[in-house]
């Protein structure tokens, strides 16, 4: 996707996070939730899939980097960045529980005004994966303080003064198998609001036999899906344009494709029901 971005290691430091992130109050009224000369930031975790049965994430904390000298009444002469630690329940997270539209709170808090500049994620050692009903280790390559570059992103003031983002994990990129069952995690990541991407969704049959694996793509754009249980699909975080879907079919059933799908920013496209034949 044209917002895809990889999370490194900070001793590494690939990866910068920058987005123009103001809040005012209109007409000096403000918000009487968020305290005045503060605003409130709500990041969300979903997943993009990955061939594995389980992707465990062992996450620590999470905190933002806030130059205050970008709101306005605050003195130059004062330390402007400020590492501010959002709230998140730390904990492992199983990445492949969070896709086909849903998502969770990973992290939130009210923070002073001001450019949000870096986020900083603080992962523990208890990474694993499952594949074949097998357990494997999930190794760090350096720090286990990773940094995530949203310069081109734009949050989603959903309220006054209240502001939210989704970091989407793009499990087949971000797990690599170095050698035989030995995998690494090298997180890539993608940056969407609901309010400026759109989506698409739908159900594929049979699922068990056919085993289908969705794939939304433009000239400038592609995303998976991997239908749930029931064939459900839902592909997120989609820029405005035309996109074909085509659905990968296995175990004798004919590919499907369907084209000239438009998407809408904040719009959802239903498909309905896409039948394999063999």
């Amino acid at each position: 996707m044209k917002n895809t971005v990889k999370i490194l290691s900070f001793s590494v430091v690939v990866l910068f996070l920058s987005i123009f992130f103001y809040s005012c109050s209109k007409d000096g009224a403000g918000d009487a939730s968020v305290p005045s000369g503060s605003q409130n930031v709500s990041l969300y975790m979903t997943d993009a899939p990955g061939a594995f049965d389980k992707v465990l994430i062992d996450i620590k904390s999470v905190q933002v980097l806030v130059d205050t000298c970008n709101s306005t009444g605050r003195p130059h002469h004062e330390p402007c960045n400020i590492w501010e630690t959002l709230n998140v329940t730390p904990g492992v997270y199983d990445l492949l529980t969070l896709r086909n539209g849903s998502d969770t709170l990973l992290a939130g808090a009210t923070i002073p005004n001001g450019l949000v500049s870096f986020i900083k994620i603080e992962l523990g050692t208890d990474n694993s994966l499952v594949k074949d009903s097998v357990s494997y280790p999930l190794q760090l390559r350096d720090s286990s303080i990773v940094l995530v570059d949203v310069s081109k992103s734009r949050w989603d003031e959903f309220e006054p003064r209240r502001f939210r983002l989704w970091l989407d994990f793009d499990v087949s990129k971000s797990v690599v198998n170095v050698s035989g069952n030995q995998f690494y995690l090298d997180p890539v990541i993608r940056i969407f609001t609901l309010a400026t991407t759109g989506s698409i969704s739908g159900d594929v049959s049979p699922v068990y036999n056919a085993f289908p694996v969705i794939s939304v793509y433009n000239s400038s754009d592609t995303a998976y899906a991997l239908p749930a249980y029931n064939g459900n699909f839902q592909v997120r975080g989609l820029a405005p344009g035309t996109y074909s879907v085509f659905v990968n079919a296995s175990n004798g059933y004919a590919d499907t494709t369907i084209s000239n799908v438009a998407v809408t920013a904040g719009g959802n496209i239903k498909l309905g029901n896409i039948r394999l034949h063999k």
